[in-house]
C-alpha cells in the first residue's frame, strides 16, 4: 500500500474533523460494521485513515483509498419551506442569530423558533411551517 502524502492526509482531517458524524458506505473487512451504520470521527492518523467510534461499539478505522464513508451533516433547518443541512451546529445557529437580530416581526419568529430548537440541540429545526 502505498501512504498518502502529508497534504492528503491535511485534506482529510478538515474534511472529518473530531466530532464529526459519518455513515459507513462500504468497508471490506471481515469485521466490518453493517453498511449504514453511524459514528463520531475521533482522529485521522498519519495515513490518512479515519478512526471511527461506531455507534455500534466498533473502532474499526476506515481505510484511505479503501474504504468508503460519507458525513452526515450536524443539523438541519427548514426555513419557509427550503431545507438547509449544516456541516456544523455553530454555522446555524450564526445564521438564524443574524436573522433574528435583523429582522422583526413574524420573520422574527420564524428565526427565532429555530434559533431556540439549534440550541436545544435538536437536529431537525423549523420555523413551526408544514414541510
Amino acid at each position: 500500500m502505498r501512504f498518502p502524502n502529508k497534504e492528503i492526509v491535511e485534506r482529510v482531517r478538515r474534511e472529518y474533523p473530531v466530532g464529526c458524524r459519518v455513515e459507513l458506505v462500504r468497508m471490506d473487512d471481515a469485521q466490518a460494521p453493517p453498511e449504514g451504520t453511524k459514528g463520531t470521527v475521533v482522529g485521522v492518523d498519519d495515513t490518512a485513515s479515519v478512526m471511527v467510534r461506531w455507534d455500534n461499539g466498533s473502532g474499526l478505522n476506515v481505510v484511505y483509498g479503501e474504504d468508503v464513508i460519507k458525513k452526515i451533516p450536524a443539523v438541519r433547518t427548514v426555513c419557509y419551506g427550503e431545507t438547509r443541512e449544516w456541516e456544523t451546529r455553530w454555522d446555524a445557529e450564526q445564521f438564524f442569530l443574524h436573522a433574528m437580530i435583523m429582522s422583526e416581526g413574524s420573520e422574527q419568529s420564524r428565526y427565532t423558533k429555530i434559533y431556540t430548537e439549534l440550541k436545544m440541540g435538536m437536529e431537525i429545526c423549523t420555523d413551526g411551517e408544514d414541510f
